[in-house]
Order: structure tokens, then sequence, then C-alpha cells
């Protein structure tokens, strides 16, 4: 071998490494007992007989104010699942892995998940950019992969084709629903005109291409359709698209983002004062309590986003009621965004290694659909699930956040919260929509 040839494959792994080190430093272990190791330690995690299940969640990067709330969701099945006897006679244990909203750290943490952890299900990921890039290795390594907010419509047109093995599904309803939703709020309202700003990625470009085709449908035009404001998710000002994406006078702009980047774009236009007369309307990616408080607040006090109104898949399940009740006791305050979502992913990955007798991916992805939606017992309690399983009978999984219908491409329906900002700077609820 050439010495260029030597550098450039030294440089490579070099690379390579930093990747997965990166992961690795944010990575927390939970094992069978429930007790937190110090991030990077992945002790306990191999030779055990037990179920291991894995969760990429974002609790740094972009989405982490969703992400932390979401990833608070899976410790607390787990904990539960033990007390009542564990999976197939042993304690489960999870591995906590940081995905940093980023996809190249979130393939190196799927990696380190699949090939070091060696575990049997993984509870993610958030961003539908890093579940593009975690499912194909979590297939090849036949983990089942369940996101409880990877929202993409990409994702049910790659499960059509074969693309994820079986090894693939989601617990929060693909914005192929949303989108629709948003057009059908801005058509009620009485918007004609409307432009759009999303990220560039899976999750802003499909939700655009979605809404266009929805809104058209009943009458109103993108004004920038031919012209659209995809902004850059590493970019660290936001003028020029701020300015795009609010000229030609719209009566609405939908800015489909995240928290981080979004709360600088959305600050900027209302600096350059283009946002007066301009009805912002946002979805799930940036719903949490901290985001109004991003954004900021006017020379008079009043907060920037005050008005401004957004979607959200929202729940409505039969275990909703317990799993509030669970969190307030163990938690305190009430759950955020998504954690209803995190927590029937996980209940869906122990359930179906109980029904499968067998701790791995591929008992999981066979049994993932008969435990959902399958014609056995109703059940929204896991620990009765469990019993009833253990016992050889069959049940249908009741969730927190829905009924948790996975169909043959991993996709669920669920119901949808109209959300609003108040002039004090808090998020309420103010209808529901429901796409069936």
């Amino acid at each position: 071998m050439q010495k260029s040839s030597v550098s450039l494959f030294l440089s490579f792994v070099t690379i390579v490494s930093g990747l997965f080190m990166t992961a690795c430093e944010n990575t927390t272990t939970t094992p069978g007992n429930t007790t937190n190791t110090s991030p990077g330690n992945t002790t306990n995690t191999d030779g055990g007989k037990g179920l291991k299940i894995g969760t990429l969640l974002p609790a740094t990067g972009d989405l982490a104010s969703i992400g932390q709330q979401m990833a608070g969701s899976v410790p607390l099945l787990v904990e539960t699942v033990n007390a009542c006897g564990g999976v197939n006679g042993e304690p489960v244990t999870l591995i906590q892995v940081d995905d940093q909203t980023d996809p190249k750290a979130g393939a190196a943490g799927m990696t380190k998940l699949a090939t070091v952890d060696k575990v049997a299900g993984v509870v993610g990921s958030f961003a539908s950019s890093v579940s593009t890039a975690a499912v194909s290795i979590a297939a090849d390594n036949k983990v089942m992969l369940i996101s409880p907010g990877s929202t993409s419509p990409i994702f049910t047109e790659k499960a059509k084709n074969g693309d994820f093995k079986g090894f693939w599904a989601r617990t929060a309803p693909s914005d192929s629903y949303q989108a629709p939703a948003l057009a059908q709020l801005a058509n009620k309202k009485g918007y004609k005109r409307v432009a759009t700003v999303v990220i560039n990625n899976d999750y802003g470009v499909a939700f655009e291409k979605s809404f266009v085709e929805a809104f058209e449908k009943l009458g109103g035009t993108v004004i920038n359709k031919n012209q659209p404001v995809r902004y850059d998710p590493k970019a660290q000002t936001f003028q020029t698209e701020a300015g795009a994406a609010f000229a030609g006078k719209p009566d609405a702009v939908l800015a489909v983002m995240y928290a981080e980047t979004g709360s600088l774009l959305l600050k900027s236009a209302y600096q350059q004062g283009l946002t007066k007369g301009v009805q912002i309307m946002l979805t799930d990616g940036v719903k949490s309590p901290e985001f109004p408080d991003q954004v900021g607040k006017g020379q008079d006090g009043k907060y920037l986003l005050s008005g401004a109104v957004g979607t959200v898949p929202g729940s409505d399940g039969k275990a909703l009621a317990a799993f509030n009740k669970l969190w307030t006791e163990k938690k305190g305050g009430t759950p955020g965004e998504y954690a209803p979502q995190a927590w029937d992913a996980a209940a869906l990955l122990v359930l179906s290694a109980q029904a499968a007798k067998e701790n791995t991916g591929t008992g999981i992805a066979g049994k993932l659909r008969e435990v959902a939606s399958g014609e056995g017992k109703e059940v929204s309690d896991v620990c009765e699930g469990l019993k009833l399983l253990k016992e050889g009978q069959k049940i249908n999984y009741q969730g927190a956040s829905g009924n948790v219908d996975v169909d043959a491409n991993g996709d669920v329906v669920g119901v949808y919260d109209i959300w609003t900002v108040g002039d004090d700077g808090k998020i309420s609820v103010i209808d529901k929509v429901s796409p069936q």
C-alpha cells in the first residue's frame, strides 16, 4: 500500500472512531435493577439471559427539549415491567444513547446498540433524519426499531418497498395525516395565500410536500411553491430565509422546524418586522413549554409567538390516565409531548418479546402486529398483558398514546391536538382533530 493510501485510510478510521466514541460518551445504561450507571459506562449489557432494549433519543441538540421528556418514559416502563416479573422470566436491561439530533451520531449510536450491546429492540429515534440513518443498521442486525416520533411519510413508502425487512414501526402517526390537518385548519380560518419555511431534512421537506398538496386541493395557494424556503439545520443565522418566507404578504406562514434553530429563524422574522398581520402556523417539532421563551418577547413585554397556532400528535389511549399518574408519582408534573408514544414503543417491545417467548429482534418483529392490533384480549396495563402472554393467551395492547394498531407498513393512525400560544407565553390545547 502506498504511503498516501495509508494516510487516507488512517484518516478514515479516525473519523469513524470519533463518531463511535461521540455516541458512546452519551450513553447511560439501566440494568435490570434500574440503577443508572455514569455516562459511557456500559457494564451489565452482555452475558445475561434477559431482554435488552435501548433508546436512541435526543438528550442534546435541536430537539433536546422534547427528547428528554421522551427518554424519561422508557426507564419508567422498564422499572414497571421488572417489578412484575420481567420478560421471559428475567429482568429487562435498558441502554440509553443520546443521538444528539444528528444523523451521524444516531448511526454511530445505533451501531453500538446493535453490535456492542446486542439489544433486541430500540425505542428511537425522534428526528426522521436520525431514524433514516439508523433504521438500515437496525434491519441489517435484526434489531426491532420503534420510533415514538419520526413522522416523515418517507418511512411508509420505504416499508412498502420492503427496505426495512419488518424491523421498523412507529407509535406516532405519519405527517401524511398531520399536514392535511394543518391545511384544513388554515382553510377553516380563511387563509387563502400561505407561504412555507421548513427545515431541510426528511421531516421538513416531506411535510412541506404533503401540506402543499392538501392545501391546494382545498382551493388555497402556496405562494412560494416554486421557490420553497428550506433552511440548513446547521446554520447559525436565518435573516435571508426569514425574509424569503414572509415575502409577498402571505395570510399565514407554515413553519416546519425544530425548536433550537426554529426559534432563531422566527426571532429574526420578528426583528425584521416581517410578521405583522401574518398568522404563524407551527407543527409538532417545536411544541414544548420552552419554545415561546426561546423565541422571546418584544419591547412591549409581549411574547412574540402570541397567537401562533399549531398541531401535534395527541394522546387519547386507554392507558393514558395510568401513565400520567405514574409519571406524576415518580417525576412530578405532567409528561411532555411524545412521552406517551415513547412509553408505548417500549411496551410493544417487551410485550412482543414475551409473546415470542424469545428475547430477539426477530421474535419481536414476528409478534409485534399480533400484540398491537390482533384479535386478543384488550389490555392497557403492561403487567396484565405480560401475565396473559405468559399463560399462553393473546392480547391487543391499548396504549397511552392511542390504540397503536400497527399496520403492515409499521404505521399507526392517531389523533392531533390543535394548540396555541397565549399572551403569557403558555401553550394550551384548544381543539382536537382526527384524520379518520
